[in-house]
Order: C-alpha cells, then sequence, then structure tokens
C-alpha cells in the first residue's frame, strides 16, 4: 500500500501543470489507501492473530491494540525492501518517463489499490482468508497488462514471488512442526509441565526479539541508516581535521 502511494507522489511531482491537473488523482489515492489498509486490517491482521484470539491467549480488544501498534511498527521499520519491490520491481517503471505516461502509471496505481482494497472487503465478508501482497501483486501486474502488455511486467521478479507463496507456507509448517515437538516432548509431556514451560520462555522470548532485531538491522528502514552515515562523516571529518 505506502508502495503504491509512493508512486502516485512520485508521478504527481513530475511537474506544476500536472501537480494542479492531477491532484484530485492523488487525493482519491489517500482515500482509496485507507481504505485498503481498513480492508488488510479486515484480513491479514485477523490471519495473524487468529490463533492467538482462538486459544485464549489474548482478547480480540488486546489483539486489535496489539495489532495497531506492532503492525505500524513493523511496516515502519521492515517495509521498505518489500515496498521498493511493489514500487519499482514487479513492473518497469521506466517506460513511464513522460508527462502523460505519468498520467498512465497514476492511474494504474489508484485503479490496483482499489482492485486490492474491494476484493480483500469481500473476501472478509466471505469469511476467506487470504493475503493482501497477493492481492497488490496481482493488481499491479493487472494494470500493467492493460497499459504496456508482456513486456511492461518483470516476469523474473514475479517468478520468484510466485515461488515465495509456496516455499514460505512449506517453511513456515516445517518450523511450526518441530517447535511443538520440542514443547510437546521437553514441556507439555511432564509430570509438572508449568515449571518447564516457565523456564523456556526467556528462550522463546530471546529467539524472537533477537530474530526481530537481526531482521530490523539487515534489512530495515532507509531512514534507519542515515543516522549512521552521518555519525560516519562527522567520525571522518573529525579524522581529517586532527591530521591537519
Amino acid at each position: 500500500m505506502a508502495s503504491t502511494v509512493a508512486t502516485l507522489i512520485a508521478s504527481t511531482a513530475s511537474g506544476p501543470l500536472a501537480q494542479q491537473q492531477f491532484l484530485w488523482m492523488l487525493i482519491l489515492g489517500f482515500i482509496i489507501a485507507f481504505v485498503l489498509a481498513f480492508s488488510v486490517g479486515a484480513n491479514d491482521v485477523a490471519n495473524s492473530f487468529g490463533t492467538a484470539v482462538g486459544s485464549g491467549v489474548v482478547t480480540l480488544k488486546q489483539a486489535c491494540i496489539l495489532a495497531s501498534i506492532f503492525e505500524t511498527v513493523g511496516s515502519v521499520l521492515l517495509g521498505a525492501k518489500v515496498s521498493e519491490t511493489i514500487r519499482k520491481g514487479l513492473i518497469d517503471v521506466n517506460m513511464y518517463n513522460s508527462s502523460q505516461e505519468h498520467i498512465l502509471l497514476m492511474a494504474g496505481s489508484v485503479s490496483a489499490m482499489f482492485g486490492s482494497a474491494v476484493w480483500q472487503l469481500v473476501a472478509s465478508f466471505l469469511k476467506l482468508p487470504i493475503s493482501g501482497t497477493h492481492c497488490i501483486v496481482g493488481a499491479t501486474i493487472g494494470f500493467s497488462l492493460v497499459a504496456k502488455g508482456q513486456k511492461g511486467v518483470k516476469w523474473s521478479e514475479l517468478i520468484k514471488i510466485v515461488m515465495s507463496w509456496f516455499i514460505s507456507p512449506l517453511l513456515s509448517g516445517i518450523m511450526s512442526g518441530i517447535l511443538f515437538f520440542l514443547v510437546r516432548a521437553f514441556i507439555l509431556r511432564k509430570a509438572d509441565p508449568v515449571p518447564n514451560g516457565l523456564r523456556a520462555l526467556p528462550v522463546f522470548y530471546a529467539c524472537t526479539v533477537g530474530i526481530n532485531l537481526f531482521s530490523i538491522m539487515y534489512t530495515g528502514a532507509p531512514w534507519l541508516k542515515s543516522p549512521r552515515r552521518w555519525l560516519a562523516c562527522a567520525h571522518f571529518r573529525r579524522l581529517q581535521a586532527s591530521v591537519c
């Protein structure tokens, strides 16, 4: 969603005349983006917290609060690479260089967001667990095929994404099976599982926090790297001053 809005902003910034004539399209894009965010919360977030709420670990209200906080934090800290792929990794944005093509890209981005939002809302009403990523990928490919034909799609990148749709459930199932086997063998089947469970909690917390921190440091948002660059430049200047 953020990637599509970024495409809209970049397209609108092509010139003062375009900004005045097609500002309505940018505003419409933001409105549809909010609708899309609502549909993502109705489906994708429900998928994420469904097991926790169903098992009674958290209540529905607590799940909504946690989702509001950590879904936002996660998108800010870890969403840059995925947004970049959706924004210009699926379609050849170099084919939209002229002012007229910018307008076409804007209209296509709005159409992709609208199509994705409508389908996710329909799927939520039908109680179908779907992926918001699948929706926006398909919608983006759809408008590019209509606008530029097959040459406008980066098929190699699309193949990688489609492969990940099959690999991700497989790896998730394997990891879930291994984790449940260990929990059942070393905790649940003991005479008194509570002490063992409490001893295992710090290990689970440490693994979760460690994986999250590694992901943020390795593929984090670009703005996280700016302070490091600034400190490096400041240190280099101090070294130059000391040498001189």
